[in-house]
């Protein structure tokens, strides 16, 4: 009862500096000392909110985000994850791959755009590759250090056991591996949601999306959408963040509280 007065006592804690803001942004509306045009009145956002979200557009926008978003962190989870394996398990994959991928990880993750852009266009394909760029790297990276935080006197229990390579790398490797596998995997569902609205915004196309409607926001000066959907594109994120970590610790529970993910 204790930690869950706890934890509901910081919540409301955290309440205060949002509500702070929305009363000042209230009352600096409301005695018009500021151009209202650009910094509209909380009750314009309010009307504009419960129409798209009753019309429709904003719940079809945040689908088609969610979707491409998912495709993508899937894709490059899985593609980060083989490669970690196999440069952390393999001296010779790291000597001959390493620095090409510790090289690569160095460009800025939206300059693959313009590339990306001339060879597949702004459809679905490059929106998708450049949301699973964004998931590959944290979590290639950190599938390869757990691999490498494996202890030799750990192997040599394996070798003694009589383990496999196929049995020492399910029943060793990855389970000594996973606190940071899990952790990648945290930053990268963050990463992909990130690139997923910039996709949207710089590979502007007709595809619905939580960006494309900040794109019509901007495009009609109409102020109230693009907070909209700004609005909506930090409690997607938020809920992102907290389903990755209640995720992660039910998955790493048996390391114990001292060991949570501090996310």
């Amino acid at each position: 009862m204790n930690l869950v007065y706890k934890l509901r006592q910081a919540d409301l804690r955290g309440l205060v500096l949002p509500l702070a803001l929305l009363a000042l942004w209230y009352a600096l509306t409301a005695l018009q000392l500021v151009n209202t045009r650009l910094i509209v009145p909380p009750g314009a956002v309010l009307a504009t909110a419960s129409k798209v979200i009753t019309g429709g557009e904003l719940l079809a926008g945040l689908q088609a985000s969610l979707l491409r978003d998912l495709a993508g962190f899937a894709a490059g989870s899985a593609a980060g994850i083989l490669l970690g394996l196999l440069l952390g398990v393999s001296r010779w994959a790291e000597r001959l791959v390493g620095p090409t991928f510790h090289t690569l990880k160095q460009i800025s993750l939206f300059a693959w755009l313009p590339l990306l852009s001339t060879w597949l266009g702004t459809g679905e394909a490059a929106k998708i590759l450049f949301v699973a760029l964004s998931a590959f790297y944290p979590v290639a990276l950190g599938t390869f250090e757990g691999v490498r935080s494996v202890g030799r006197a750990q192997f040599e229990v394996a070798r003694v056991l009589g383990f496999t390579r196929w049995q020492r790398s399910w029943r060793l490797v990855l389970p000594a591996a996973a606190p940071q596998i899990a952790t990648g995997l945290h930053l990268a569902l963050l990463y992909a949601w990130l690139a997923t609205i910039g996709a949207e915004y710089l590979l502007g196309s007709a595809a619905h999306g939580i960006g494309s409607v900040v794109i019509r926001g901007k495009a009609g000066f109409h102020v109230e959408l693009i907070i909209v959907g700004m609005l909506l594109i930090g409690v997607v994120g938020m809920a992102l963040n907290r389903a990755a970590a209640s995720l992660e610790a039910r998955v790493l529970h048996w390391r114990g509280p001292e060991h949570g993910s501090g996310h």
